[in-house]
């Protein structure tokens, strides 16, 4: 069986969260760990954890995975955004730690002009000061488009920030199918060769998530725009030609398209239907 879920709002709480996914027909689901914009985290109800881990247990969802705040940019220029990148995800990940074992996901950031380099090298420094032998959550960097200055668009700067990573047993990658066809791998009509230049560069062994969107955009247009799925320029067909890939099938899977929780429910059981 699929795991596939979509994004939903934290606002109500893990249970509900968990509740919501499975009548979306998800066994799965990805939410904002604080307010997307940034700020603080509301406090952790511990028994609405227990609560859900119970529900989770009874229903199925093996695995969960958390967003980090869209304004967590740990290689800004600013030294400000860095310490508050720092401060941020320290905390997300001690509160990941009440529900142990689970995904973490962020984007690496915005070099603002210092160049990949330096960009790759804080990132570096943020990891090493956050991550500890003892945590059971693993920390995803996201695969990027390259719009403006992002790093991350190339397998190769997240092979680069791995390797200078201490406790890089605690890392993996989230491949977005949006942002790497926008970056310019062609996942619509070589797959294969664009999995095993992942696997060269970085190893299919930390892949251990895929966003599944469809892309506003053509090839290699560096913009980041989702589309629904079937809707945009990915297509159905190449959408569940990744999902049902020998290398990625058993990997979880989370939506993150334009829609209402109506239309991710009609997506899931539209890729149910074609992937399953």
């Amino acid at each position: 069986m699929l795991t596939l879920g979509c994004h939903l709002s934290a606002s109500k709480g893990y249970l509900h969260m968990g509740r919501e996914a499975a009548e979306l027909g998800g066994n799965t689901f990805q939410f904002f760990t604080r307010n997307p914009r940034g700020g603080n985290a509301k406090e952790l109800d511990l028994k609405d954890v227990a609560a859900f881990q119970a529900f989770a247990q009874e229903h199925g969802i093996p695995v969960i995975l958390a967003h980090a705040p869209y304004t967590l940019n740990g290689c800004s220029a600013d030294e400000k955004v860095r310490d508050f990148a720092v401060r941020t995800m320290a905390d997300d990940l001690r509160r990941m730690e009440a529900t142990p074992g689970n995904l973490y996901n962020f984007h690496p950031g915005s070099h603002v002009g210092q160049g990949v380099e330096t960009g790759i090298s804080f990132i570096a420094e943020m990891l090493n000061t956050v991550l500890n032998p003892d945590m059971t959550t693993t920390v995803l960097l996201e695969t990027m488009a390259g719009k403006g200055s992002e790093v991350g668009s190339r397998f190769e700067e997240l092979r680069e920030i791995i390797d200078r990573t201490e406790h890089r047993e605690k890392l993996g990658v989230c491949l977005d199918t949006c942002h790497v066809n926008d970056a310019g791998y062609d996942i619509v009509h070589d797959l294969d060769g664009v999995l095993t230049q992942f696997d060269k560069v970085i190893g299919l062994e930390r892949l251990k998530a895929v966003h599944v969107n469809d892309s506003k955009n053509p090839l290699g247009a560096h913009k980041d725009r989702h589309e629904k799925i079937g809707e945009g320029t990915l297509g159905l067909d190449a959408i569940v030609h990744v999902m049902t890939h020998p290398a990625l099938r058993e990997k979880p899977f989370y939506l993150e398209t334009p829609n209402d929780l109506a239309g991710y429910a009609r997506e899931i059981a539209l890729l149910r239907e074609r992937c399953e």
